[in-house]
């Protein structure tokens, strides 16, 4: 799926996510115009407080939970030069304490009710929600009123602190630590002047966000957080005057706050083209990004943008592909889309070259591609195609009801009315042929841009020419010095309140625990199906799992799986790959195949009345393969660039290492699913026929489905899969699992000029089906399962080092690891890996019956929420046929936690976790952080290159 794809679907769910439709099916079996097949009733109350909150109410019945959303007026458009970051910064601190809830207890007050909560800040917004079980809905709103009027007299300089260090570590973590991830903000720098809300980064400035003060964060609170500057969505299944109730009795009393107006929109135009360079750190190949200025969002031009930049590059026929990909092979990765917020929109298009391609050639085969397509113009029912997909996009959006609070909450502070859906469809659907030429010839053709070239290090030769240095600063590597914050011993002051806030509202009795019917079925050639009939959405999700995967790759022809899997979804004995394409998408479907690396997966979404057509697709794929050579060279050159791309990347090199260090040479685990460049490099078609007249058989195979279908129909669409496709013999290899480690080992790969260090610490742990598995996870909950996790909380929020760190389990069939990660900042690597190793050791000497009580609440009651979703349940099939699990196997996971004792927590941890035997991985910069390790006691500390291997060559200090 192209980028612009996964943005579309992604902006159809903004559409459709926010209310309960009643839909009527039409006939049209190809898809059609949704206009045919839908009619929209948009069932919402919408009221507001005297205070001017806004309150939209929505009921769905479907699942007894309830999501509250609460969205403010405010992102980092309401900050100004020297100021930025505050209002993400902020964001964090109100997830500390307020007045009335403890430090740290919003977390664990959420999770111990069975429920999940975060927030999110961008250039336009701040949402923050959580999921409950509805026995919690009082629970929910007091807490977030308690955080909307009643917080700020809490802020302490010691937490304020804490969060600047976490939040400085996220951007370490996903800017500067990243291949091409300052491309942002010299893009944003260079469209925005000076002073424009667009111009500086959601992340904000490091510099700004060191020099932040309480009094910045008081003064952004009191100006921007009233709930006369907030929109409250509740949807879920609540009683409306019960819930009116509770809302007027929480948040009725706040005070209004100051007034804030709605910012008007600021396009911004360029008078010339500007381009800029950086050499990357962490890029293998080089990278050219190209923005046009346009106009802001829920415009006719921004519409037919969308539209465009879907024409350009989506798909065989589009003009990018068919120049840059296919006939230049200059790239594997090249997108459009066009981004449409507030005040104003750009419009960009992204190419990731091969390795040593020059950007000029990339430049000039992009100006070679809007030729084209000025001169064809578009083709014959693109348009069509298009909006044929979006009719399953808008179903797949209001599977959720924290989908539909979100953008309930979007249309109402955005487009003035959560209705604003009926418009919204109208929009899309209006647009023509001639509004798709008409912006482009306005907004793109001949018309200055920002262009940036990323290239790696010492490969300025790359670069597109005439272009200038981009200022990025880069952090420099420092000593880690602990600041020591104290804070004023003063009590809080509590404001004045109608009743007592400090007294948590009761949570009735939780929903009892209620698991969706599911069928089984085996057909005449072996394959097994299981399915759940779910009536709520005239949608069907399915998958195909066909075991093997990678255990079927030889070693020395390593990546075979994984090519045969991309070579299958380009045409058919019938179809060319670009007829097969739009075949797919004629009918609103998605189709795709991938390795993983213990099966082949076929996943599938699809309109119910065109799920029969659809499996004729998937039929063709399975049964009637192209093998288009044509094809096969450039899946091969994609799969290489991919490669080589992931090389630097020090999480990626962090996973592979891990996993061979654990594993072991002999294992097909410590061999990439992708291959390597040299093993696919040498691949050939003849290689991928033999992986598939060897391997493919329905008689490994399990078919799951999930949607508006009964199990008749389901079995109907599938006799010809089970009529057309014979089974035969496939044995599957196993591989024999290393002894149990005996020692700690510091392994270190050097990545020069890390800002932060990734830590992968553990061993090899148990198999999916051992007995122990699902009570080893329960047991490690408390430790590094949760946010309030051990490791998170010392890590995160006490320390401040790292952005998350967590600890887990993993296994299959086949044993997998015990984990504990996380990427810290690079000062403080020596330290951190001393904590998890010391709290994991710490550990098992037994948790508090607290601790334990915690455990359980989170664990049962979150099943609440567990089979909301058709994906949800979809997972749940493949859990039960993957592992011979019986349908009601989650009512044995209730009663292994509710059950568990202190003795037998205590037991288990000491079983399983031993930090005297573990791997202890760091990947990042050993020059500064390397020599520590061989001074903490590890019985043996090694370096080891990206593959994996021993080093002795020395880190040198850049």
């Amino acid at each position: 799926m192209t980028l612009q794809k996964s943005l579309r679907l992604a902006f159809m769910a903004i559409i459709c996510a926010s209310f309960f439709i009643a839909c009527t099916e039409g006939n049209d079996s190809t898809g059609g115009d949704a206009e045919d097949s839908t009619s929209l009733s948009v069932d919402y109350e919408k009221y507001e407080l005297e205070n001017g909150l806004d309150v939209i109410l929505h009921k769905d019945k479907s699942d007894p939970i309830v999501s509250l959303a609460i969205q403010y007026g405010v992102g980092s458009n309401r900050e100004k030069t020297g100021r930025t970051g505050f209002a993400h910064l902020f964001e964090h601190m109100l997830f500390q304490e307020s007045e009335n809830v403890p430090q740290d207890q919003f977390f664990k007050k959420i999770q111990d009710a069975g429920g999940t909560l975060n927030g999110g800040t961008w250039k336009d917004g701040t949402i923050y929600y959580e999921i409950v079980p509805n026995n919690a809905m009082e629970m929910v709103m007091w807490l977030e009123s308690d955080r909307m009027g009643y917080l700020i007299n809490t802020v302490t300089e010691s937490a304020f602190y804490n969060q600047q260090e976490v939040v400085q570590n996220e951007k370490r973590q996903r800017v500067d630590n990243n291949p091409y991830g300052h491309t942002n903000w010299v893009l944003d720098k260079n469209i925005y002047p000076e002073g424009h809300p667009y111009n500086w980064q959601v992340i904000g400035e490091l510099v700004d966000l060191q020099n932040a003060t309480i009094d910045d964060v008081k003064e952004f609170y009191a100006k921007y957080y009233g709930p006369n500057n907030a929109t409250l969505v509740l949807a879920g299944d609540f009683e409306t005057a019960e819930a009116k109730a509770m809302i007027e009795k929480y948040f009725g009393e706040i005070k209004r706050g100051q007034e804030v107006p709605k910012l008007k929109p600021q396009r911004v135009t360029l008078a010339e083209t500007k381009k800029l360079y950086h050499e990357d750190n962490f890029a293998q190949a080089p990278q050219l990004h190209m923005v046009w200025p346009t106009l802001e969002q829920y415009t006719d031009d921004a519409y037919a943008l969308d539209f465009l930049a879907e024409i350009l590059s989506d798909g065989k026929e589009a003009p990018i592909y068919e120049v840059l990909v296919k006939e230049k092979e200059l790239t594997s990765n090249a997108f459009a889309y066009n981004n449409a917020q507030e005040l104003a929109g750009e419009f960009h298009i992204i190419v990731t070259a091969s390795a040593g391609k020059d950007l000029d050639e990339v430049e000039a085969g992009i100006f070679e591609a809007m030729k084209r397509f000025e001169t064809n113009g578009i083709p014959e029912g693109d348009v069509d195609r298009i909006k044929a997909s979006l009719e399953t996009d808008f179903y797949n959006g209001i599977s959720s009801v924290l989908g539909k609070s979100f953008q309930m909450a979007q249309y109402n502070v955005f487009a003035g009315e959560p209705s604003f859906i009926e418009d919204d469809i109208k929009n899309i659907k209006k647009v023509t042929e001639a509004d798709i030429m008409r912006v482009y010839n306005t907004y793109i053709k001949e018309k200055p841009y920002v262009l940036t070239s990323f290239v790696p290090k010492g490969q300025l030769d790359l670069i597109v020419e005439n272009s200038e240095k981009a200022p990025i600063v880069e952090e420099a590597i420092t000593e880690n010095v602990a600041k020591e914050v104290k804070d004023l011993e003063t009590e809080v002051v509590k404001s004045e309140s109608s009743f007592d806030r400090s007294v948590e509202p009761a949570q009735g009795p939780a929903p009892a625990l209620s698991i969706p019917s599911s069928w089984t079925a085996e057909l005449s050639n072996g394959m097994k199906v299981y399915g759940i009939e779910q009536n709520e959405i005239p949608t069907v999700n399915f998958n195909l799992v066909i075991e093997g995967g990678h255990l079927l790759d030889n070693k020395e022809k390593n990546g075979v799986a994984n090519l045969m899997t991309d070579i299958l979804m380009e045409g058919t004995a019938t179809k060319t790959p670009a007829e097969l394409e739009k075949a797919i998408q004629s009918l609103g479907a998605s189709i795709r195949m991938f390795t993983g690396r213990e099966s082949i997966v076929v996943q599938g979404n699809t309109l119910t009345r065109n799920f029969e057509a659809t499996m004729d697709l998937i039929e063709e794929i399975l049964l009637e393969p192209r093998w288009d050579e044509e094809e096969f060279g450039r899946i091969k050159t994609a799969t290489i660039n991919g490669i080589k791309r992931s090389s630097a990347n020090p999480n990626v090199i962090a996973n592979r290492v891990y996993t061979k260090t654990l594993y072991g040479d002999d294992h097909i685990f410590s061999y990439p699913t992708s291959g390597t460049e040299a093993s696919v490099n040498a691949l050939t078609m003849d290689d991928l026929k033999e992986f598939y007249n060897k391997n493919f058989s329905p008689s490994i195979s399990r078919f799951h489905i999930v949607g508006k279908i009964k199990k008749e129909s389901a079995l109907n669409a599938l006799k010809d899969l089970e009529t057309k496709w014979a089974a035969k013999e496939v044995t599957i290899p196993t591989y024999e699992i290393p002894e149990q480690r005996s020692n700690s080992s510091l392994l270190f790969v050097d990545v020069p000029n890390s800002k932060q260090s990734v830590i992968n610490i553990g061993y090899l742990g148990l198999a999916r089906t051992d007995k122990d598995f699902y009570p080893a996870e329960v047991m490690n909950y408390n430790l590094g399962g949760a946010f309030n996790g051990v490791v998170n909380r010392i890590l995160r929020e006490e320390k401040g080092y790292t952005y998350g760190a967590r600890t887990g389990f993993s296994g299959t069939k086949i044993p997998g690891t015990f984990t504990a990660s996380s990427s810290v900042r690079t000062n403080t690597t020596g330290e951190s890996v001393q904590i998890f190793k010391d709290e994991i050791e710490r550990y098992k000497e037994g948790i508090t019956a607290e601790d334990l009580e915690f455990t359980k609440n989170a664990l049962i009651k979150s099943n609440a929420r567990r089979f909301e979703t058709q994906g949800a349940l979809l997972g749940m099939l493949q859990e039960m046929s993957a592992y011979g699990l019986s349908p009601d196997y989650i009512e044995g996971e209730e009663a292994t936690v509710r059950n568990m004792t202190l003795e037998q927590h205590k037991a288990l941890a000491n079983k399983y976790l031993d930090e005297s035997r573990m791997a202890y991985l760091v990947v990042g910069d050993a020059a500064t952080q390397y020599a520590q390790f061989e001074k903490m006691g590890f019985d043996e500390v090694k370096l080891l290159d990206k593959d994996g291997n021993e080093t002795t060559l020395k880190p040198v200090k850049q």
